[in-house]
């Protein structure tokens, strides 16, 4: 038992679908515990759904386990019941030692103090004395690195100064369980690399992770079993890519579909887009045919490739021909457009590859195209890279 910071045993938490219900029962139930009775939280009232239901599992010292499912799965849940902000309404949870959360983008901050005066208010919040604060401040405020925004108002802070500081106050308070949620997504690659780097060293020195995330590549990546919540159910994987395999037909059956939300006009049309396959090895190349029929020129267009793991919004890869030095001119007539990415890396991953092709100078969309693919294997990439990319006139 020495080795364990946490048990969840068979835990559950359910909400109320009608705010005005949900009022009620709250007053009952305050009611009844003043009363001394204690109200039976296992059964579903009227209007109640299971947000959670049947948790268990245990979490070792200096280990990671990645959280991974769709939205409105019950993950940010399960991270709120760990961090003690929700209590089961059912089973338990027990934790030895601090908990260190980052689940939400502001929590714990007053929006009219300032970064400083934050770091020591989120600091108390997360077990800090003002001592303890006073000795870490400049390694805290290094780590942030927000500048001259540090003695501003919190209020004026954007998405990533916000998970800045309050990454940099959670992992300076030495929990023995650090929580990340997905808010990391909002930051730039390299404070996410920087992230990761510390999460690495924090496992060194015994501290336990469970990281949530659609970034498929970096669950691959920094965890060792992964827990897959569908529906408020759980599933457990010692086996990663059994995992994200699992994962994928999930995420493909909510995105199954190639969308082409734009495909020429009246001058050109793009036509028999083909691509020969949706799953990759990883380091395996990506290409694309395009079919189109011009009607007059189009010189120097713009082409762009991304590629999306998951529900990311930072871009893994994007690039436009004009990066790589290449001239694409769409001549009048019916051609072939024919575009690569080299070599992928990415670890067993789900992802969403986009082609966006503008006339000259960006001044009109002729195509948007994108579909989803799926990566497996292992590869050794972390954040955003650089790709070779090919783009050619076929005929």
């Amino acid at each position: 038992m020495a080795d364990k910071v946490l048990i969840v045993d068979n835990a559950g938490k359910k909400f109320t679908r009608s705010l005005k219900r949900s009022m009620w029962y709250g007053a009952m139930d305050i009611l009844q515990n003043a009363l001394g009775i204690v109200p039976n939280t296992s059964v579903l009232r009227k209007d109640e759904f299971w947000a959670l239901e049947g948790i268990s599992f245990e979490l070792n010292r200096g280990e990671t386990i990645g959280v991974i499912g769709a939205n409105g799965s019950g993950k940010t849940t399960l991270l709120k019941l760990l961090n003690g902000i929700f209590m089961p309404d059912k089973g338990k949870i027990i934790v030895w030692g601090k908990v260190g959360g980052l689940i939400q983008v502001g929590a714990g901050f007053h929006p009219m103090l300032t970064g400083r005066e934050n770091i020591y208010v989120n600091g108390a919040i997360l077990g800090m004395g003002k001592k303890e604060i006073d000795k870490k401040l400049d390694s805290i405020i290094e780590f942030a690195d927000i500048g001259d925004f540090l003695d501003a108002p919190v209020r004026h802070y954007s998405s990533g100064m916000y998970v800045r500081l309050g990454f940099a106050i959670a992992i300076h308070c030495e929990p023995q369980i650090l929580l990340i949620d997905e808010i990391l997504a909002v930051g730039d690659a390299g404070f996410q690399n920087k992230c990761l780097n510390e999460i690495g060293k924090l496992r060194k020195n015994g501290t336990a992770t469970i990281l949530v995330s659609h970034n498929m590549h970096i669950i691959s990546t920094y965890t060792e079993r992964i827990i897959l919540l569908e529906n408020g159910k759980a599933f457990y994987f010692e086996d990663k890519s059994e995992a994200i395999q699992k994962y994928s037909k999930i995420f493909y059956k909510q995105n199954s579909e190639i969308e082409k939300n734009c495909n020429g006009n009246n001058n050109i049309s793009f036509f028999d887009v083909k691509i020969p396959k949706r799953n990759f090895s990883s380091g395996e190349d990506f290409i694309i045919f395009l079919s189109y029929n011009a009607h007059k020129d189009y010189f120097d267009v713009e082409i762009d490739l991304t590629i999306n793991i998951g529900n990311e919004p930072v871009k893994f890869f994007q690039a436009t021909n004009r990066a790589y030095g290449k001239k694409i001119d769409l001549r009048h007539g019916q051609h072939q457009l024919f575009l690569s990415i080299k070599a992928i890396p990415l670890n067993n991953a789900v992802a969403r590859i986009g082609v966006t092709i503008w006339s000259e100078k960006r001044h009109e969309l002729l195509f948007w195209w994108s579909i989803p693919v799926e990566f497996k294997g292992t590869a050794h990439a972390t954040g955003r890279c650089f790709l070779d990319t090919s783009y050619e006139i076929l005929s």
